[in-house]
């Protein structure tokens, strides 16, 4: 996954803060993501945003901040690329989040933590078993995201029990990604950049767990 090989490859680095400290700092910065997503959701309005320009503006920041955030080895700067993933996301979401029950959107964010945390639990016990499924992880979710195109390109159709093999795929990555991010020197820069895998992760896994527990059959 693009978002993980060259963070959770570092080897070289001193370990500046303490274990707590150095998941303090990545507890932190997820915290701060969500709250910029939830100030956009809660605040722009979804019907002011045009589609196309939201879409490349997207990919276009995201990319940006992921390669800023991997290619720098100060905190600061990590952190202002996270942030250029970070915002992008939270229109994404303002515009996706649309028809949405709240309640059900909070019943998706609870049930989005408590899957996180047991995936952090387990990722952080059983290392090396999400390092062994890493190659099926990356591949199931490339043959996820083709034949979703295919079938929306082409068939102008869903299938719901995508959103299942997705879910599951992120479950995955989340622990594979809290795992490696407790292997490399424990800095705040390293602590930055695990940060964005990790965000994207969960906000994947969250707009699957949303998209099930709406119940609808595409």
């Amino acid at each position: 996954m693009f978002t993980t090989d060259s963070v959770f490859k570092r080897s070289i680095g001193n370990d500046t803060l303490s274990e707590n400290e150095y998941n303090g700092l990545i507890g932190i910065s997820l915290f701060w993501g969500f709250a910029i997503n939830y100030l956009i959701v809660a605040n722009v309005p979804a019907d002011a945003i045009p589609f196309w320009p939201l879409i490349i503006g997207y990919f276009i920041s995201a990319f940006a901040g992921i390669a800023i955030a991997h290619g720098s080895d100060d905190p600061i700067i990590s952190f202002f690329g996270y942030n250029l993933v970070v915002i992008p996301v939270g229109f994404v979401l303002n515009v996706g989040l649309q028809g949405y029950d709240p309640n059900l959107i909070i019943n998706a964010i609870m049930v989005t933590a408590i899957v996180t945390g047991i995936m952090m639990f387990l990722g952080i016990t059983y290392p090396k078993f999400f390092r062994s499924i890493e190659g099926t992880l990356f591949w199931s979710l490339l043959a996820a995201i083709v034949a979703e195109l295919i079938l929306i390109l082409v068939f102008k159709r869903s299938l719901g029990f995508m959103d299942w093999i997705v879910a599951l795929i992120f479950c995955g990555y989340i622990g594979l990604d809290w795992g490696r991010a407790q292997s490399i020197p424990k800095n705040a820069n390293n602590a930055i950049d695990s940060v964005v895998a990790l965000y994207l992760d969960i906000i994947n896994l969250f707009v699957r767990l949303l998209s099930i527990m709406s119940g609808k059959d595409d």
